[in-house]
């Protein structure tokens, strides 16, 4: 190979043909005055400076802080080098000369470099699993520090301090451990996941693995999933393990499904109950604490939330108690607190009343609830529910078709003596009499004994405290199908309000504009002439005979919710994604359980 030295004369007398902005930069010796410089020193470092300034911005603020809040950290590494590249490109093939090129690539890099974390601030910023009080602007990004929770916890000169008292079923406490010990601090931490939640509203907190040495804790507020905090590998391990001790779960087992309860009692408020749920995965152990689980199935029939006529619609289902009735929501839409009202709505004094559940959230009274485990060695869930059906119950609820084997036994049963509620993983009506034939295979046997739908889903409240009204225009209210000349204010979400003159977050909602959840309906008796379009198939036919009803659809529903002020047309917007197609009959999943 050729020296250095021997190649400069040949440089040099080429030196004619090359451009003038690639032989020099402003100031700088070309190859003609010698071989000892080719261009300035402080050009390059003027140069480059904003690329390591935006690499630390990136690696340090924006790449944490997707972590934080689970989002698409693979998408936005994908757009920040992207926009690297571009930047790097425009600085080596910058065809301008001398100090306009060196000029045009130094504003050029830094635009777009500029341009990568401005698109990741505005579209992280209307995201709303970013809680606002975390979301970011320049200040922040300038000053990480100024983040919430970013500053690393000082040591303190007292020790730190435990503020509520951990109980097992059993109602003993778990003593607190020494001052100045790693079980105190460790307890601490798992007080803060549980504080956070409780200031949050949250109903469910997950720890789940977000990387090889991090955890994510994320909280779920009315149906949405929020990030609150992360952790490190071995303290989440240690965290979720004093959890498993509370419950008295198996510390020795890091991979089978365990399911427990614990009470939590914080100074002279009345105890919680959580329910623990563990599960080991390919990437680590994960946790799941569902806050009250009682107390989020529990609904009296006239808080339900459904319109007058969905209502009467629903007592008249229920004054012929045969027959089967589908129950359709998606997970954490609230189908178990729906079934669970339903059944209470039957005497389970005067009547059989019996449920087949994979996990019991709550007590029946009267009624006997069996409870179906898949990892068990015992029945299948088909076997389970045909030994019941045999038993000659009155009313029978299965809390989720898993199979289509259980949904065989169903349509096996004497559905003119017993009144079956079949809970289905789906988001109409439609789709689960469409679910419900494939299930069962035939549409002839699937029709027969069909007496009704129910579908729900649930969207968030707006926090009265806060929303904002506005006149909606008259074409908006025309495609909705609400009258121009009689809604004359809609609401959308607000977030913050005004205290001494200075906008401030909502202390109602935390400044999230939205306060707990209600929800949406479409509620349907199936006449023998549905039952027949269902046999011939003819699904499109049996759709326009629903529409016909007095009883609203579920998009009617909540359209009527937004007229009236419960909720935001940007909510409608998030709950309603177009009907999906029908699904398989879900499988008895082994991830931690949620309400509805």
């Amino acid at each position: 190979m050729s020296s250095v030295t021997e190649l400069l004369p040949l440089a040099a007398s080429n030196a004619a043909l090359m451009p003038a902005s690639l032989l020099t930069l402003s100031g700088g010796l070309t190859l003609a005055d010698g071989p000892t410089m080719l261009i300035s020193l402080w050009k390059p470092i003027v140069i480059f400076a904003p690329f390591i300034a935006w690499l630390w911005v990136i690696a340090r603020v924006l790449d944490k802080h997707a972590a934080r809040f689970f989002l698409p950290r693979e998408m936005w590494n994908v757009v920040h080098l992207s926009g690297g590249l571009a930047a790097v490109l425009l600085v080596l093939l910058n065809p301008m000369p001398e100090i306009l090129g060196f000029v045009v690539a130094l504003l050029g890099s830094v635009a777009i470099l500029a341009s990568t974390i401005i698109a990741y601030v505005i579209v992280t910023s209307k995201d709303e699993r970013v809680p606002e009080a975390h979301r970011l602007n320049f200040g922040k990004i300038v000053m990480p520090a100024a983040l919430p929770g970013a500053k690393k916890a000082k040591k303190s000169t007292g020790a730190a301090q435990s503020s509520l008292t951990f109980k097992g079923t059993d109602k003993q406490a778990v003593p607190v451990p020494p001052a100045e010990t790693t079980e105190l601090e460790i307890r601490v931490a798992a007080e803060k996941v549980l504080i956070d939640a409780f200031a949050a509203r949250a109903s469910v907190v997950e720890l789940t693995p977000i990387s090889k040495d991090q955890y994510g804790v994320k909280q779920t507020v009315d149906g949405v999933d929020q990030g609150a905090q992360t952790l490190t590998g071995s303290q989440a391990v240690a965290v979720i393990d004093l959890f498993k001790t509370v419950a008295k779960q198996d510390l020795t087992d890091r991979r089978k499904r365990q399911q427990s309860d614990m009470l939590i009692e914080r100074g002279e408020e009345k105890a919680k109950r959580i329910r623990v749920t563990s599960v080991g995965g390919q990437r680590g152990l994960q946790l799941s604490l569902l806050i009250d689980p009682e107390g989020q199935v529990r609904r009296t029939p006239e808080n339900l939330g459904m319109l007058d006529t969905q209502f009467e619609e629903l007592k008249a289902l229920l004054a012929d108690p045969t027959g089967i009735v589908l129950l359709a929501g998606q997970p954490r839409n609230g189908r178990t607190s729906t079934m669970y009202t339903i059944v209470k709505m039957h005497d389970a004094y005067t009547s059989n009343v019996q449920t087949v559940e994979l996990d019991v959230q709550d007590s029946i009274e009267g009624a006997r609830q069996n409870k179906w485990d898949s990892q068990s060695d015992g029945p299948d869930h088909a076997t389970l529910l045909r030994s019941i059906i045999r038993r000659d119950p009155n009313v029978v609820a299965v809390a989720e078709l898993v199979d289509q084997a259980t949904a065989k036994e169903i349509v096996r049963a004497d559905t003119s003596r017993v009144r079956v509620y079949v809970s289905m993983r789906t988001d109409s009506a439609m789709s689960a009499i469409q679910q419900w034939v494939k299930a069962v295979g035939d549409p002839d046997t699937a029709s027969q004994g069909l007496s009704g739908v129910i579908a729900q889903k649930l969207y968030r409240k707006l926090c009265t405290n806060c929303r904002l009204g506005y006149p909606p225009a008259p074409e908006m209210l025309k495609r909705l199908g609400l009258p121009v000349d009689k809604v004359k204010q809609l609401f959308k979400k607000g977030g913050n309000v005004m205290v001494k003159d200075k906008q401030v977050p909502c202390p109602v909602c935390n400044g999230s504009g939205y306060l707990q959840q209600g929800a949406a309906w479409e509620i349907y008796r199936l006449t023998a002439e549905d039952r027949e379009l269902i046999k011939a198939g003819d699904f499109n036919a049996l759709k326009t005979e629903l529409r016909k009803r007095p009883s609203p659809s579920l998009q009617n529903a909540a359209i009527r919710r937004v007229a009236e002020g419960q909720t935001s047309l940007e909510e409608l917007t998030r709950i309603s994604g177009g009907e999906q197609q029908p699904a398989k009959p879900a499988t008895a999943a082994a991830a931690p359980a949620k309400p509805g």
